[in-house]
């Protein structure tokens, strides 16, 4: 089922015990992020104040004891907009989102769904549908039991192999 922007962030604010989110793109580009990601490469500052309604909600789900999982598989090196990912996410990690990298190579032989997803309190998957230009252009779900365990089990075998945000050192 498809489903709004608006509707996909009530799903994470209800959320009861937590999600995972596995990234597969090298480059993302979202109408929010664009500018800031333009910022960064002309070598301007960024407060990160864009950043504080997303580490609001991150901190929220901890107070309430909620696990907030994300996996970014990354090409090395890396592209530019993952050196910016790199360099905004401590805020969120700061926040409660336990952030990991996995570089694409260690994944040779794990089996990955075609889309990002957001695999949430274990019952319901949010897949992300991305135009070539990294914009998103459709959030669909899925409450199938087999939908739910292929996603679970594809982010559990990437994170065995992910390094956590403050030990990864960008190539």
């Amino acid at each position: 089922m498809e489903i709004s922007y608006p509707e996909f962030q009530e799903l994470i604010a209800s959320i009861k015990r937590g999600f995972v989110h596995l990234e597969t793109r090298d480059a993302y580009g979202t109408e929010t992020e664009l500018p800031h990601l333009a910022r960064w490469a002309a070598g301007e500052p960024d407060d990160l104040d864009w950043l504080q309604d997303w580490c609001s909600t991150l901190r929220s789900h901890v107070s309430a004891g909620r696990s907030m999982r994300r996996a970014r598989i990354i090409s090395e090196p890396l592209s530019d907009y993952q050196r910016w990912s790199h360099t905004i996410a401590q805020p969120m990690v700061n926040a409660g989102e336990d952030i990991r990298w996995v570089p694409r190579r260690l994944l040779s032989s794990v089996l990955i769904p075609g889309n990002d997803f957001y695999v949430l309190d274990g019952e319901l998957v949010v897949f992300l549908h991305y135009a070539g230009s990294g914009l998103n252009v459709a959030l669909t779900t899925s409450t199938d039991p087999a939908d739910v365990k292929r996603c679970a089990d594809a982010f559990e075998q990437v994170w065995k192999l992910a390094v956590p945000h403050h030990a990864y050192e960008p190539r």
